[in-house]
């Protein structure tokens, strides 16, 4: 598996990293979002270059142009709730791409025990498709990878690519363990560790929740 941190080299993505894992500024939800939504902007541009090309002839109103355009047919894969700003970023530069939605979610059997369920998929054949699954926290990888087993359902992809705001070490090793040998890992940063509830340290704390209100 190929992994690309995204941090590892200056750019003005760290900026909006670090906005939302401040918590003077998460207090801004409106701003979480967006900043979400401008990392999926930053990492669909990155992420582009891993596509298929092929040469197009455009007619001006001069002449022609020459232009390499992408000739891969894109899916975007997304899982509910907090992958939603997200999957916005990522739809407002593949705006042609076809579009899938995953709800997956913890359900604690005790304090620091969960299970990860499954119950919602919408999606279009992807047999032969790029998917690109966006998940903005990769905690554990499980949620990721039973998001992407529900998706095969609707045929298998030519290619397969995974996106997250934030990974943890623990999670790229389970990905790379779970995931096809050639899916490409995207990250706009990895964090060492998970404590005892499974969420990222230092993290952010909860995605869905900043994003969209506190849930029962």
């Amino acid at each position: 598996m190929k992994i690309v941190n995204l941090s590892e080299n200056n750019s003005i993505l760290n900026t909006f990293l670090a906005e939302i894992r401040d918590i003077t500024i998460q207090n801004d939800s409106m701003r979480f979002r967006r900043n979400i939504e401008r990392i999926g902007e930053i990492m669909a541009y990155e992420i582009s270059k891993e596509l298929a090309y092929e040469t197009v002839t455009i007619q001006t109103p001069n002449s022609e142009a020459v232009q390499n355009l992408p000739a891969d047919n894109v899916v975007l894969g997304t899982i509910l709730r907090a992958g939603l700003p997200l999957h916005t970023g990522f739809h407002n530069y593949f705006d042609r791409a076809g579009n899938a939605f995953v709800s997956a979610y913890r359900k604690y059997t005790s304090e620091n025990e969960f299970d990860v369920i499954v119950e919602y998929l919408a999606s279009p054949r992807l047999e032969g498709k790029t998917l690109i699954l966006v998940d903005p926290m990769l905690a554990t990888g499980i949620s990721a990878h039973l998001s992407y087993q529900a998706l095969l359902t609707k045929g298998a992809p030519a290619k397969t690519i995974l996106a997250s705001v934030i990974a943890s070490q623990q999670a790229v090793d389970y990905a790379i363990s779970h995931f096809p040998e050639d899916t490409i890992l995207y990250c706009a940063a990895i964090d060492p560790i998970l404590n005892e509830h499974a969420y990222i340290v230092p993290g952010l704390g909860d995605a869905g929740d900043l994003c969209f209100g506190e849930k029962e």
